[in-house]
């Protein structure tokens, strides 16, 4: 089967870390929907020891909460999949962690769970630093699970490279 999202997820991964390396960041990653796809794709680069601190696959609600503190009314409230529980999500990873970035990644890769509100391919995604800098965003993905998991990996690291390059860790 070919992927077409295989080699821009391996160069965006390489290119992360890169500049992880370069900066002398640590990252961690929490994950839904993608289930440690984007760790996978970091840990796949030779010497990612170097910049890769941990990750976390949260993908049941009572993950998100036992792991990384997310508040079980904050999921309640807004749903698994919503901008605050992608935030709580990478402030819980950074609190978790000795990682000065970290991304965070909550979505519905279907092809089951969508709703009117949240359809199939919507993605939550954060990135935070240990200097407080946060960044989220949702996305509406097209495809299958595998595309939808996979363009989701792909935002996650092109926000992760972007966050590198431009926070300042003190």
């Amino acid at each position: 089967m070919h992927d077409p999202f295989h080699a821009a997820i391996a160069q965006l991964a390489e290119d992360c870390g890169k500049v992880l390396l370069e900066h002398r960041l640590m990252v961690a990653t929490a994950e839904s929907c993608t289930a440690g796809m984007v760790a996978a794709a970091l840990t796949s680069i030779a010497g990612s020891s170097d910049w890769f601190e941990r990750g976390f696959v949260t993908y049941s609600n009572a993950a998100k909460s036992e792991l990384l503190n997310v508040p079980a009314e904050l999921i309640k409230a807004q749903g698994a999949v919503s901008e605050a529980v992608a935030t709580a999500m990478v402030n819980g990873a950074l609190l978790q962690s000795r990682a000065a970035l970290a991304v965070s990644v909550t979505g519905i890769a279907g092809p089951a769970g969508g709703t009117p509100q949240k359809p199939v391919g919507t993605v939550c995604l954060a990135w935070g630093a240990n200097t407080g800098w946060r960044r989220v965003a949702t996305f509406h993905f097209k495809g299958d699970r595998h595309a939808v998991r996979s363009q989701s990996v792909v935002i996650a690291l092109e926000g992760l490279l972007e966050a590198a390059a431009m926070v300042d860790i003190a």
